[in-house]
C-alpha cells in the first residue's frame, strides 16, 4: 500500500499499473507479434508505398489477358481472374480489413466501459436493467446476427459493417468491465476516496477504471483477431464488404472456384490473414500472461 498525493491509500498495483506492461515487452513472445503488426499497421496506412515496391502496384490497374497468370517480374503473386496484381490487391486488402476490426472494437470498447463501469458502481436496479440488456443481446449468436442485419441495410462499407459487428460484440467486454469493477469498488483505496469526499466521477476515473481496465485492454487485443475473421467470412459469404472495396475476405470469395487452376490467388491472401490473425492472438496471449494478477 502507498499513499498518494491527495492522501488517500492506494494501492500499490495503482500506482505501478504500468509495471506489469514493461513485463510484457520484456516476454521474448511479445516482439514477434508486435513487430508483425507493426509492419501490417504501416501496410494497412500506406498501402501504396509497400504495393509500389514490385510493378505499378495499382490494384485496379487490370490485364484480362493475364487473367490468373502465375509469379512474374514485379508481381509477386501473381495476378487474379481479372488480370490485377494480387500482390497489390493484397496490400490494399490490408488496409480495409485492419480497419473494420479497429473500429469494431473500439466502438465495442466504448460501449462495454459506459455499461460495464455504470452497472458496475451503481448497481441495484440500473445493474438488474443493463445486465438483462446485456443478455438480450448475448442471446444473438455474434455471426448469425451480424448476418441478419447485413442482409437488411443496404451500402456495406467499412464503417457499416463496423458498426454491426460491434452492435453484437459489446456484451461480453461489458460483462467483463462490469465484473472487473464490482471486484474493485469496494476496495480500500476507493472507500479512502469516499471518505475524503471525492466525487463519484472522479473516483471511478481516477481509481476504479485503471485497477480494472487490464481485462478489457486483453479481451479487445484478442477481440481484434476475431474480428478480422469474421468480416473475412462474412464478406466470403458474400454479406460483408462490397466491390469496389478491396478486402481478404472478398479475395477469398473470388479465388475459391479458380483454386485448382490459379492457387496463388488463394494462398496470399489466406496466409496474410493467418499470420495477421496469429499475431494477435499471440500479442493477447503475452499481454494476459502479464497482466494477470495471480501471475505477478
Amino acid at each position: 500500500m502507498t499513499t498518494s498525493a491527495i492522501g488517500a491509500t492506494v494501492p500499490q498495483a495503482v500506482v505501478t499499473r504500468r509495471r506489469p506492461l514493461r513485463s510484457a515487452v520484456r516476454r521474448p513472445g511479445f516482439w514477434l507479434p508486435a513487430g508483425v503488426l507493426t509492419v501490417v499497421v504501416l501496410v494497412a496506412l500506406f498501402p501504396g508505398f509497400f504495393a509500389g515496391l514490385f510493378g505499378h502496384g495499382d490494384p485496379r490497374v487490370c490485364d484480362l489477358g493475364k487473367s490468373g497468370a502465375p509469379a512474374a517480374a514485379g508481381h509477386p503473386f501473381g495476378f487474379d481472374l481479372q488480370g490485377c496484381d494480387v500482390y497489390a490487391n493484397v496490400l490494399y486488402g490490408t488496409r480495409s480489413s485492419i480497419a473494420v476490426a479497429v473500429l469494431t472494437t473500439v466502438l465495442a470498447g466504448a460501449v462495454a466501459v459506459v455499461v460495464g463501469t455504470v452497472a458496475g458502481m451503481v448497481g441495484g436496479w440500473v445493474d438488474a436493467v443493463l445486465a438483462r440488456l446485456t443478455d438480450v443481446f448475448l442471446g444473438f449468436p455474434f455471426l448469425l446476427g451480424a448476418v441478419v442485419v447485413l442482409n437488411s441495410v443496404g451500402e456495406r462499407s467499412v464503417l457499416t459493417v463496423s458498426l454491426v459487428l460491434a452492435l453484437f460484440g459489446w456484451p461480453t467486454m461489458a460483462r467483463l468491465v462490469r465484473s472487473s469493477v464490482r471486484s474493485v469498488r469496494n476496495a480500500e483505496f476507493v472507500l479512502a476516496a469516499r471518505t475524503m469526499g471525492l466525487s463519484t466521477w472522479r473516483i471511478t476515473t481516477r481509481y476504479v477504471l485503471p485497477a480494472s481496465i487490464s481485462p478489457l485492454l486483453v479481451l479487445a487485443t484478442i477481440t481484434v483477431g476475431g474480428v478480422i475473421v469474421s468480416e473475412s467470412s462474412l464478406t466470403y459469404l458474400g454479406i460483408g464488404l462490397e466491390s469496389p472495396a478491396i478486402s481478404w475476405g472478398l479475395q477469398l470469395s473470388a479465388a475459391t472456384s479458380q483454386f485448382l487452376r490459379a492457387p496463388h490467388m488463394l494462398v496470399a491472401p489466406a496466409v496474410f490473414l493467418a499470420v495477421t490473425v496469429l499475431s494477435v492472438i499471440a500479442l493477447g496471449d503475452t499481454l494476459r500472461a502479464a497482466l494477470d494478477p495471480r501471475r505477478r
